[in-house]
């Protein structure tokens, strides 16, 4: 079992609290090497400024897309400001080079507990 650490930008801060209090049960990011190599039973370190606190991984998925990703998970389980397809792209597409990283890679949910 190891620790990985995922930070979340400041003006991410809402993301970071959803996820903390755990109305946000589901963490996604492109499934670049560094996300891949996280495995069920791992511990995610959320950093967001000089806050952190960590959740076990439960579940691990691989998509190839965004409309892939959301047959499994509502926008809301991704982020709860999200409610429809376009405003969870729109979302994906805000993050730095999220649009060819998700295009090269695809994408990975981790269900945490």
């Amino acid at each position: 079992m190891k620790t990985h650490i995922l930070r979340l930008r400041a003006e991410n801060k809402d993301i970071f609290e959803a996820i903390k209090s755990g109305n946000k049960k589901v963490e996604t990011r492109a499934a670049t090497d560094t996300y891949t190599k996280i495995q069920v039973g791992d511990r995610l370190k959320f950093v967001c400024d000089k806050e952190s606190f960590q959740r076990s991984v439960a579940k691990i998925k691989l998509f190839k897309t965004i409309t892939a990703i959301l047959k499994d998970y509502s926008p809301q389980e991704i982020n709860p400001k999200t409610k429809t397809k376009s405003e969870t792209i729109d979302m994906y597409y805000s993050f730095p080079n999220y649009r060819d990283k998700i295009k090269k890679y695809g994408l990975v949910a981790f269900e945490l507990k």
